[in-house]
């Protein structure tokens, strides 16, 4: 992984905290800003696929643990997601009634590939260490 895409992922994830760690910003966001949700989706699924990716190549040129923290920080994204998604559908039930955008269906499919991708590498991690390690 390239410095600056580490730079880039380190100033998101700090972002996102900052922002999800604020009780104001957490009421305007459920009433008047769907869209920076679904853009937070957006990011924890690509954040998790890339991770995930990570986890396959480390896997291949056989660093095992490095391929371990990978899966870890892919699943750590995707709870992430599932926070919001949760919070989503919270929101829903209690009779507030979100349109369906095309932004949400994207958000929804990155997220739903994310967690294929997600579970697809262990599968991979746990083949390359069988394969490699005989």
């Amino acid at each position: 992984m390239s410095a600056a895409l580490s730079q880039k992922r380190a100033l998101n994830w700090l972002l996102t905290k900052r922002l999800l760690t604020s009780p104001l910003y957490r009421e305007e966001k459920q009433l008047e800003n769907k869209e920076q949700i679904i853009f937070e989706l957006i990011l924890h699924g690509g954040n998790a696929r890339s991770e995930a990716i990570e986890a396959i190549a480390a896997a291949k040129q056989g660093d095992f643990e490095k391929a371990r923290k990978k899966l870890q920080l892919a699943g750590e994204a995707l709870n992430s997601a599932h926070h919001i998604q949760t919070s989503l559908i919270q929101v829903e039930i209690s009779g507030v009634k979100n349109e369906v955008s095309l932004l949400m269906v994207h958000a929804q499919d990155h997220l739903m590939n994310a967690m294929t991708i997600k579970e697809l590498a262990a599968e991979f991690v746990d083949l390359y260490e069988r394969v490699l390690e005989t």
